[in-house]
């Protein structure tokens, strides 16, 4: 685990990054600027140093996060790696405010239970690999070692056993309701009020449970990508489809006639 004051410059960066990011100037150039403006008595500036370095050589800074493993935690790391997929959906203005987020609730008093929720949560609404994500966060140093076993079983369980009852199983509500029973080989990790809520909460929308958990345990909202509607970016899409279906139709309209001139679509060789 990092200082508070480390959390509190990360989270200033993932901030600057996603407010300067629409406004579609250079990763590079924002990096450079955020390097100049964080406090210089972190470790942030030299990481910053480092990410500049990565991101100018290849391109991504996910290689970098993942070599800087003392500073950058694993779910961190994995968060950038799928922004930065070429295949994946996971947009890099919504990653960031996840980071964002994630940074400030660590700066504060962060509890196991509110950050696990919290990065499961980011999963499930970004529709990320359960594999992966929850690989990833077993190696947070945030968790012991009772946890890191947990997280791999619900790992192994996802999808097949609801969340909520992984949670009550593990949670003091269920030993309480069972006074005269030995005591329990496993640890528990959720509290009596988790438990009540998971055991509400069986067999619901998962929703609802993540809601109220998050109400109750006071973890920030995992941020959602939002949809901008611009009516000027609405009007270029119109006209440029609209461009396309003239030149397919005049297309299909030369090949009825027998018409159609392929000498237009030729290359010369250089």
């Amino acid at each position: 685990m990092l200082k508070r004051e480390e959390y509190i410059e990360q989270a200033y960066f993932f901030q600057t990054v996603g407010e300067r990011l629409p406004q579609r100037i250079p990763l590079q150039d924002v990096i450079q600027q955020v390097r100049d403006e964080v406090l210089a008595t972190t470790k942030l500036p030299l990481a910053l140093d480092y990410l500049l370095a990565e991101l100018c050589n290849s391109g991504t800074l996910n290689p970098a996060m993942q070599q800087l493993d003392h500073y950058f935690t694993p779910f961190q790391t994995y968060l950038m790696a799928e922004a930065e997929s070429d295949d994946g959906k996971f947009d890099l203005r919504t990653a960031v405010q996840v980071l964002k987020s994630e940074a400030e609730y660590r700066a504060e008093s962060p509890t196991r239970t509110g950050l696990f929720m919290f990065q499961f949560e980011c999963l499930c609404h970004n529709r990320l690999k359960y594999d992966a994500g929850l690989t990833a966060m077993s190696d947070d140093p945030i968790y012991d070692q009772d946890w890191k076993e947990w997280i791999l079983v619900v790992r192994r369980q996802i999808g097949i056993i609801d969340l909520a009852d992984l949670i009550y199983v593990r949670s003091w509500h269920l030993g309480n309701k069972q006074p005269n029973s030995p005591a329990p080989d496993q640890a528990m990790l959720f509290g009596e009020q988790e438990g009540r809520i998971a055991l509400a909460n069986r067999q619901k929308e998962p929703m609802f449970l993540f809601a109220a958990l998050q109400r109750q345990l006071g973890y920030p909202k995992v941020p959602r990508p939002t949809v901008q509607e611009d009516s000027v970016n609405r009007l270029l899409l119109l006209e440029r489809k609209i461009d396309q279906l003239t030149q397919r139709m005049k297309l299909i309209e030369d090949d009825a006639r027998d018409s159609v001139d392929l000498t237009k679509f030729y290359k010369k060789p250089n």
